[in-house]
């Protein structure tokens, strides 16, 4: 039987096996080659830390509030899922075996959907040529980072500041420089992703450990500031320091999935003496794109899986581990207690599974 990856209690991983139904006549089943692990969301939930563990959040009001409720366990995870395409129904024309598929769906080996299920990405559809497994597995994060840089509006000339070199901040480098910046300052503590940074475009790396960076944008030419600066990392420290690398009047996207107290946070300082915009960007949750019907998920899905197949959106290298499914536990602890040494981690499914 097929297993699912369950979190049981903070930091408690467990894989249970699952019985798959009889597939329906427009229905596909896929069986799983890699799944990506998300470093910010799935962290949280993995450590209690989420704002879930102690709220729910009310749709309609928007609004978190206290929970009545003790958070549920077990909870599944996991929303970057490649699979291949082994059984179709009678009734199903788009797919057929053999297809690889992208689904933002919890870690497991197989997964079973109807032809025309929409996720909050758009409809499923067959992987475009070029899009291999490894890319695929980029693509959820793909689309955080290009949502933060269309939340942006960086123009032909601007300088931007990045902070947060995991998977989406080195993504969103890339971005921005696409986007028309001219120049890319890239901001984190840790040498692998600093290097990482470098050979995929940035035009200078630094160090928050060992420099002012504030003080090291806004000497570094006539423009004081970098004209926007996108935080990633989810760090109030990360934020506070993106605050203060913009010029009077500049923006502040902050992408990243913030946890507790913010007392890194200075707001009486410089985001209140130079007038700074600081914009929340999320794609989720049923927040539209800011350019909306223009855009909507599925577009942004679509063209971070364009940019991936044809190689303009560069993902060689950011794979740090690769890590057999029956050993997930380790994954999460790995991520969780050693930071600085992982980028992207990724589950590895045998493709053979019943």
């Amino acid at each position: 039987m097929p297993r699912e990856l369950l979190l049981r209690a903070p930091r408690e991983i467990i894989l249970r096996s699952y019985k798959e139904p009889p597939l329906q006549p427009n229905e596909v089943r896929a069986r799983a080659i890699l799944s990506g692990i998300s470093h910010g969301t799935e962290l949280n939930l993995y450590r209690g830390t989420s704002p879930f563990h102690e709220k729910q959040f009310d749709p309609d009001l928007r609004l978190f509030v206290p929970s009545r409720e003790e958070p549920t366990y077990p909870m599944r995870l996991g929303y970057e899922w490649v699979g291949r395409v082994v059984e179709v129904g009678d009734e199903v024309t788009n797919f057929r075996p053999g297809d690889l598929v992208h689904l933002p769906s919890p870690h497991q080996e197989t997964h079973t959907f109807a032809e025309d299920y929409r996720t909050n990405l758009g409809p499923i559809e067959p992987l475009p040529p070029g899009l291999t497994p490894e890319r695929a597995a980029f693509l959820a994060l793909a689309g955080v980072a290009l949502q933060a840089v269309h939340d942006a509006h960086i123009k032909v000339g601007d300088r931007v500041a990045i902070f947060g070199l995991g998977t989406i901040g080195l993504l969103a480098v890339q971005l921005a420089r696409l986007n028309g910046a001219t120049w890319v300052d890239a901001v984190d503590p840790i040498v692998k992703r600093r290097k990482l940074a470098e050979e995929l475009g940035a035009d200078r790396v630094l160090d928050p450990t060992v420099c002012d960076v504030g003080w090291e944008v806004k000497t570094a030419g006539p423009h004081k500031g970098a004209d926007i600066a996108i935080e990633v990392s989810g760090h109030y420290a990360a934020l506070h320091e993106a605050i203060r690398s913009v010029r009077m009047a500049g923006t502040v996207v902050a992408a990243g999935y913030y946890q507790g107290g913010a007392s890194a946070l200075r707001l009486g300082e410089e985001w209140h003496h130079n007038r700074i915009t600081m914009i929340s960007s999320m794609g989720v949750w049923d927040c539209p794109h800011r350019d909306y019907p223009l855009w909507d998920r599925g577009r942004v899905h679509a063209t971070a899986a364009a940019l991936l197949a044809s190689g303009r959106l560069r993902v060689d290298g950011l794979i740090t581990h690769r890590i057999p499914f029956e050993q997930a536990a380790r994954a999460y602890k790995l991520i969780d207690q050693q930071p600085e040494e992982v980028v992207k981690v990724v589950l590895t499914y045998s493709e053979g599974v019943a």
